[in-house]
């Protein structure tokens, strides 16, 4: 009686979980069917298009029919799957031979097309993800927890440019695989935010710094360590100050709250089951240290313990299929990749592991009828039981993949594709499609709601003036734009808020394609900084500090600049020169021109803490005598570092001060000169962005129509004058009309020696060229014969292979021999015409007719 309720109450048990689990069915296919209506809705320049209506008429037979190996390939799979349902009865099922856009059934693998694009860019697998994410439109699949019943053509997709996450997977692994990565598409299951496409909580990666280590430091305990100094901070203003904090931070948390509250992502009731496709990449092939995923909708990489992957159920590649055995409780994070594993790994074409040791098992459910068994039997048998099996994967039934340099370039989507990020919005444009050369925007949000703008983000492309990139800040309204190498003023970055002059800004040269070896220069209203790299004279900085400006003085014969800002003072420092000793080789000088003075400071010598100095008072142009200063000791003030041997004469003063004077004159020119050229830069640049010019390659021939217009005109033109020049009758009189000084006054008798030397002339030519064919045809005659002769005295001794290359060189021979005759035969034909006819033209030449016109 006791086991007998013991039995009751576990019947009543397992009928309690079968209730659960029936209730847990019921509300998943309740979810599913939530989910799937609101699926089906896509969005609304998805909604637009219909699959069905695409038309197939023109697709190649592979298209619709299979051949004998994709039909035995199929079988194959079935079994597999039999054997795997059979195995695993609680997995979900296997997406193996789905129907592409004919209706026919088609095994995925055989869907894979290696391509290699002549793409520079898709030679990389970034630029083939970046590629595939921007030129397709992501399409959701019809119910998030089942998969698709159909699996179109990486051509297909491209031509429509829009599908799926199995639709993108399998023209990036077609591209991968192409390039030479060890690249599979993945089944498996993944995160809403992943399947979706939402990455409105993930950080934009053009704003993702790279993660710095820290430096381990080891402390070593020393005795005789200098003991911090004692804490004189006041304990009570400390309170003060934390409590003021607490306040704040009272109110910081509450806005963090709400920050969060709309930071973290919402529960999913469908997670875990959300099946969504992506792309793995094995390491080892094209130097990849580590395998890792890519997202195809995003083009970003992922490492595999990636917690928004939840799931594997199988990959495959171009050659084989390949089922995951490994326990997915915690995502696929510990997940092991080798697919070599057969205990992880359960492979469809394998020798080792075939279908057929399965069957063992399953013979029970008598569902494989024999004459299958016997075809499975017949091709297992044939491979080894360490190698593959005899039957190798067909190929791909997929046309080859295009795609039209036009197509690449223009990526985006109807030429603009938008992505919301955590704080930020990335905007894509195709190149060419907006007048200044915008290719990309970013914008950065202070706010998760992104209402206000704190910074703008700007890329461009084919610019003429080298732009690049150009930053905004919202806040500081400060502008910064980046030049490539190559503009016409060697700009590298300009700072500005306004391009009006004389306002603050910081312009970046490439010192290199300078003379001066200027990198950078500062300015506000006031002052202005230069810094230098490479000079000889090892210059580093030059400052200058300006004055207020004097009113406006109108003056005849006056230069206009005479209202230019005053410098009040020129600072320049100096790098150490190696070739001079310390205490003469100027590190510092300051001229300060309103107080008539110049500051020397040098370099310090070893073992020495002060530098020496030198300061020069110069003279009022009133105790000058003529243009010549008078040199007094008290005019240099002079600190000699060290114990002064002996002191500097005043003669080597007066004249190191008259230098100064000289370069300091040089200095102003200079300054008035930086100046100047920083008015043209602003003009340039107002000018290059009032009227933005973007270059074309001359490679570019849809785009260069303009260039080719002129390039085929011109080409017009001087074919036309090359045929009329040809049509012109050659001058035959000219060599003979040189001899004759004053044509005008040429005589009969002269005009008659000059027409009948010209035909004379002309008679010999045609005869030289007769005779130059004739002996050219006798020459090639007598080696015929010559040719014969050998031959029929060494006919006997010659191999098959000797006679026949003797023939061919006599045939080429006899060939050249007809053509020379040929040509013989029309000169002597064409001769009295040819002179017949110079003979009319010279009658007729009005340059000899009216002489010959007065017999």
């Amino acid at each position: 009686g006791h086991r007998m309720d013991v039995l009751e109450e576990k019947e009543e048990e397992e009928q309690k979980e079968e209730l659960k689990a029936l209730e847990i069915s019921d509300q998943l296919q309740d979810t599913e069917m939530k989910m799937s209506v609101e699926q089906v809705c896509p969005p609304s320049d998805v909604s637009d298009f219909n699959w069905s209506s695409i038309n197939i008429s023109q697709l190649p037979s592979s298209y619709k029919t299979n051949s004998l190996k994709e039909k035995k390939l199929l079988r194959i799979a079935d079994h597999f799957f039999q054997q795997y349902i059979h195995l695993c009865p609680d997995r979900k099922p296997l997406f193996l031979h789905p129907v592409n856009e004919c209706g026919v059934e088609k095994f995925v693998s055989t869907t894979v097309r290696p391509t290699l694009l002549p793409y520079a860019e898709l030679y990389h697998w970034d630029g083939c993800a970046s590629f595939v994410s921007d030129y397709l439109t992501m399409e959701p699949l019809q119910s998030p927890i089942t998969l698709p019943s159909s699996l179109y053509s990486p051509t297909t997709i491209l031509k429509y440019r829009r599908g799926n996450c199995f639709d993108f997977s399998m023209l990036l692994c077609s591209m991968l695989i192409g390039a030479g990565y060890d690249a599979y598409c993945v089944h498996g299951y993944a995160t809403h935010e992943m399947c979706t496409v939402d990455e409105t909580l993930k950080h934009c990666p053009l704003l993702r710094k790279p993660q710095k280590k820290p430096k381990e430091t080891m402390k070593k305990s020393n005795k005789y360590r200098v003991k911090p100094p004692p804490d004189l901070q006041s304990k009570f203003e400390f309170q003060l100050e934390a409590k003021a904090e607490e306040t704040e931070g009272a109110e910081k948390n509450k806005e963090k709250e709400v920050d969060k509250e709309l930071e973290e992502p919402k529960c999913d009731p469908l997670y875990g089951l959300r099946v969504h496709a992506w792309v793995l990449v094995l390491s080892g092939k094209k130097e990849v240290p580590e395998t890792f995923f890519i997202n195809p909708f995003t083009g970003d990489s992922h490492a595999t313990t990636d917690e928004h992957f939840l799931g594997i159920e199988s990959v495959w590649n171009h050659r084989n299929y390949w089922v995951n055995m490994q326990n997915c409780w915690n995502g696929c994070k510990d997940l092991t990749f080798d697919l070599g594993d057969a205990v992880r790994w359960e492979v469809m074409l394998s020798g080792s592991n075939t279908p057929l040791q399965l069957l063992s098992d399953a013979e029970e459910e008598k569902e494989l009828s024999d004459r299958e068994l016997d075809d499975m039997v017949s091709d297992s048998n044939d491979g080894s039981h360490e190698g593959n099996m005899s039957f190798d994967m067909p190929p791909s039934w997929v046309a080859p993949i295009q795609i039209s340099p036009r197509e690449f370039e223009s990526r985006c989507s109807e030429g603009r594709k938008v992505i919301l990020y955590k704080k930020a919005k990335l905007e894509k444009w195709a190149p060419y499609l907006n007048g200044n050369g915008l290719v990309k925007r970013l914008t950065i949000y202070a706010d998760l709601c992104c209402t206000e703008v704190v910074e703008v983000r700007e890329w461009f492309k084919n610019r003429e003036d080298m732009l690049h990139m150009r930053k905004v800040n919202k806040q500081t309204k400060l502008t910064t734009d980046y030049f490539n190498p190559g503009h016409l003023l060697c700009l590298k970055a300009h700072t500005y808020t306004s391009l009006e002059p004389e306002t603050e800004y910081t312009m970046e040269f490439y010192n290199e394609a300078r003379v001066d070896g200027l990198q950078k220069r500062v300015e506000t209203p006031n002052e202005m900084t230069e810094y230098f790299v490479g000079r000889d004279d090892f210059l580093h900085v030059r400052y200058m500090q300006f004055g207020k400006r004097q009113k406006k003085i109108h003056l005849v014969g006056t230069r206009t600049d005479i209202n230019s800002q005053p410098i009040v003072q020129i600072k320049e420092c100096f790098h150490r020169n190696p070739e001079k000793p310390a205490d003469e080789d100027v590190a510092e000088r300051i001229f300060l021109i309103t107080e008539d003075m110049i500051q020397l400071t040098y370099h310090l010598k070893d073992k020495y803490i002060t530098a020496s100095k030198k300061d020069f008072f110069k003279p009022a142009e009133g105790d000058r005598k003529g243009n010549e200063m008078v040199m007094s000791p008290e005019m240099c003030i002079v600190y000699q570092a060290g114990s002064s041997e002996k002191e500097e004469k005043l003669l080597h003063l007066y004249k190191l001060l008259q230098k100064l004077t000289v370069e300091e004159k040089q200095l102003k020119q200079q300054i008035q000169q930086s100046e100047a050229e920083v008015l043209n830069i602003l003009k340039v640049r107002e000018n290059e962005e009032t009227n933005v010019k973007l270059s074309v390659s001359i490679y570019n021939t849809e785009r260069n129509e303009k260039r080719r217009q002129q390039y085929e005109a011109m080409k017009n033109t001087r074919e036309d004058e090359l045929r009329g020049s040809e049509e012109q009758d050659l001058d035959y009189l000219a060599p003979f009309l040189i001899q004759i000084s004053h044509r005008e006054k040429m005589t009969k008798r002269q005009a008659l020696r000059i027409r009948d030397g010209c035909l004379i002339d002309f008679k010999h030519r045609l005869i030289n060229k007769a005779n130059i064919i004739q002996a050219r045809l006798e020459k090639a005659v007598k080696l015929l014969q010559e040719k014969d002769e050998w031959f029929q005295k060494n006919q006997n001794r010659l191999s098959a292979e000797e006679e026949a290359d003797f023939l061919t060189r006599r045939s080429e021979t006899t060939f050249h021999i007809q053509i020379l005759a040929t040509r013989l035969q029309r000169e002597k034909q064409a001769a009295p015409q040819k002179y017949l006819a110079l003979e009319e033209k010279l009658r007729n030449d009005p340059r000899l007719a009216e002489h010959l016109s007065h017999a």
